[in-house]
C-alpha cells in the first residue's frame, strides 16, 4: 500500500510515518538509519526519498537567549548608576565570595533568590562507552544552587 503524502516516492506507509515522526522529534540520524537498517530488510530495497533537514533551531519556537558576562555587567552598571568598571568589580567580588564560601564547605543563601552549597557525589563505578570497559570514577564536591521560593514563583509565572 502507497501512503497518498509521499505517492511518488515509492515509499511504504509504515516507514513514512516512522521516518516522519522521528524528523518531527528532531532525530534525523535514527530516521536514516530506520529506514535503512530495518525497512529495508522488510521490504527488500530501500527507496530513495527526499527528506527535510531542518535548521538546527527549526524545532524550538523562540530562540533562546543566553546573557554573558559583559552583557550582565552593562546590565548591573545601568541599573545600579554605576560605571561598567564598578560593576565588573561588584560582580567579580560576589563570584570571588561565593566560590571561597563554597570552598570551606559552607553555604551562601540569599533569601529570596537561592542558596548555594556544595554536594558530595559518592565514587562509583561507570563505564567506557567505546569500549564497554568499566571505570571507577572518583569521589568529587560539587556545587549546587537550589532557587528560591520568590524566585522560582517569577520565573515560573512568566512575569518579566
Amino acid at each position: 500500500m502507497k501512503c497518498p503524502s509521499v505517492a511518488n516516492s515509492g515509499m511504504n506507509c509504515q516507514l513514512a510515518a516512522a521516518t516522519e515522526m522521528l524528523i518531527t522529534c528532531g532525530n534525523l540520524l535514527q530516521a536514516r538509519v530506520l529506514k535503512v537498517k530495518y525497512f529495508g530488510r522488510l521490504f527488500g530495497s530501500v527507496p530513495k526519498v527526499s527528506i527535510f533537514v531542518p535548521s538546527s533551531n527549526f524545532f524550538h519556537s523562540k530562540k533562546l537567549k543566553s546573557m554573558n558576562k559583559a552583557e550582565l555587567i552593562d546590565k548591573i552598571a545601568k541599573d545600579a548608576g554605576v560605571t561598567k568598571v564598578q560593576a565588573n568589580d561588584a560582580l567579580d567580588s560576589f563570584t570571588n565570595a561565593v566560590v571561597a564560601t563554597l570552598k570551606k564547605g559552607d553555604r551562601v543563601t540569599l533569601v529570596g533568590f537561592g542558596t548555594f552549597s556544595v554536594s558530595d557525589r559518592a565514587a562509583r563505578n561507570g563505564r567506557n562507552p567505546q569500549t564497554g570497559a568499566v571505570i571507577k570514577i572518583k569521589a568529587r564536591k560539587v556545587p549546587k544552587f537550589k532557587a528560591g521560593k520568590e524566585f522560582a514563583s517569577k520565573i515560573g509565572s512568566g512575569k518579566k
